[in-house]
């Protein structure tokens, strides 16, 4: 699994800076920390470097495996601070399905520093996360931003593209500076569009009003009589037999 993070320059593309990259080399470990949060339950999953039962170079192909059905995984590395002020942040990886799977994801989580990356897990706070996921029925290409200390899911989902098993699949999210996002996976563009529209990280224009009530004397018939009728001058009611 490869994973790439950069930043690109709004002039060229030349101006790019590569903040993160990893190809799963000998020394891999100096840069990777297992984490061990589901260790105590007997739930921690055990990795595996390897290029799978489908390659081409098996050495180039090499990247991490999970090595357990059934169990938690996680992982993480740690990179230099920076910002994407002006500038497009791009986040892509490879991920590659060896067998299809009952519940689970192979997403990226994208934060801040930790003091303790042992214990990299579900409650840990990000700022990205991305990538595929699916339970059951449920099945989606997770982007969920972190937004004033919530996790902000988008309204609808984006598609789930990790059916194939042996087959490799390039997830690449596109952040731009005027807050809109594109998303391709192998290279199609599967969504584009803005984070204020598809993302409730803004306030609504309208809320209910918490101190509305109705009147006392308020009906829920939908047709009720005029206590103000009355029949005209000279109405005439006329009976037959």
């Amino acid at each position: 699994m490869r994973r790439t993070l950069a930043c690109l320059g709004l002039a060229t593309v030349a101006n790019g800076k590569i903040y993160f990259s990893e190809t799963f080399g000998d020394d891999w470990e100096s840069r990777w920390v297992k984490s061990t949060w589901k260790e105590s339950e007997g739930a921690q999953g055990k990795w595996a470097l390897s290029a799978g039962k489908w390659h081409g170079d098996e050495a180039e192909d090499k990247g991490m495996q999970t090595a357990e059905d059934s169990k938690f995984f996680g992982m993480s590395a740690a990179f230099d601070s920076f910002s994407n002020a002006d500038k497009e942040l791009i986040i892509q990886y490879q991920a590659k399905y060896e067998k299809d799977i009952e519940c689970g994801g192979g997403y990226l989580k994208i934060g801040p520093k930790m003091e303790d990356q042992t214990k990299f897990g579900d409650p840990t706070a990000y700022n990205i996360m991305f990538g595929p996921d699916k339970c059951g029925y449920t099945k989606r290409t997770h982007l969920i931003f972190g937004y004033k200390g919530k996790n902000v899911l988008k309204k609808a989902d984006l598609d789930y593209k990790q059916e194939g098993e042996g087959t490799s699949h390039l997830y690449r999210l596109v952040l731009k500076p005027d807050n809109t996002v594109r998303v391709e996976i192998d290279e199609e563009k599967i969504y584009e569009g803005s984070i204020t529209d598809d993302w409730e990280v803004l306030k609504p224009k309208e809320i209910e009003d918490p101190e509305d009530k109705k009147p006392s004397d308020w009906s829920d018939d939908s047709m009720i009589d005029d206590p103000e009728d009355k029949k005209p001058d000279g109405w005439v009611t006329e009976a037959h037999c």
